[in-house]
């Protein structure tokens, strides 16, 4: 006898799709960009993953983009807020969560690239923003000054994430560019480049960790001397009354 194969379920048989959220939709792009990285996060293979049509997706998330913004933003639930809350320094506190921010970052360099152009905007940078305001609040800086001055620290330390985290790069190359930089500096000449030549291998010098952490205390105390043109802002800030 002639085996014949099983017939296919009808689509009546087949198990119901969950109906899509947005929710759904941006843990299922976090789960993907863990497993493949951002660049495999798009329209088209998310919509293939959920066994569904890229359009069906635009009902929820406007764009790539987006995606990667709202992705960023439920990453963002990992930075530790807590030195808001503490006791002490607030600078100290406050590089400590800026410190958090970029270790976030970095475990992400494809997402810290796109953070330099696609802002998230869900409660968790929110919450990010609200604890950085309130350490600048007690610091004592003008809250028209830290509105500007908070844009400032995460630009820092979305840039330094992104140029210094591992990436897709072959470890090698990245290598043999720092190796082609350092020959170059010390290579400089004297009559050419004198500053060049002048400052020698502390061009090179510090950890990163060292440099990122003054680079925030440098930022920190800009921003402490430095008035906005064009605004009263040398008043104490305080919270609004409810």
């Amino acid at each position: 006898m002639t085996a014949h194969p099983a017939p296919r379920p009808s689509r009546r048989e087949r198990p119901a799709k969950p109906a899509l959220t947005r929710e759904g939709i941006i843990e299922t792009a976090v789960a993907l960009m863990r497993s493949e990285g951002l660049s495999r996060v798009t329209m088209r293979r998310l919509a293939q993953e959920l066994d569904t049509g890229p359009a069906s997706l635009y009902v929820y998330v406007r764009s790539t983009a987006e995606l990667h913004a709202a992705v960023l933003d439920e990453l963002l639930g990992a930075v530790d807020l807590g030195p808001a809350r503490a006791d002490g320094d607030w600078r100290d506190r406050l590089v400590e969560v800026l410190t958090s921010y970029t270790a976030v970052l970095f475990e992400h360099p494809g997402l810290a690239r796109s953070a330099l152009v696609s802002r998230p905007f869900g409660d968790r940078y929110l919450d990010l923003l609200d604890a950085l305001l309130a350490l600048m609040s007690e610091g004592g800086i003008p809250r028209a000054r830290a509105a500007w001055a908070v844009d400032l620290l995460l630009q820092f330390a979305t840039a330094t994430a992104a140029e210094h985290a591992p990436g897709e790069k072959d470890p090698a190359d990245a290598e043999g560019e720092w190796a082609a930089l350092a020959a170059a500096l010390h290579g400089a000449s004297g009559e050419r480049h004198p500053h060049v030549t002048a400052a020698g291998a502390e061009l090179l010098s510090g950890p990163g960790e060292a440099r990122m952490d003054w680079g925030f205390q440098v930022l920190i105390s800009g921003i402490l001397h430095t008035p906005r043109h064009g605004t009263s802002d040398t008043s104490r800030p305080s919270l609004p009354k409810e």
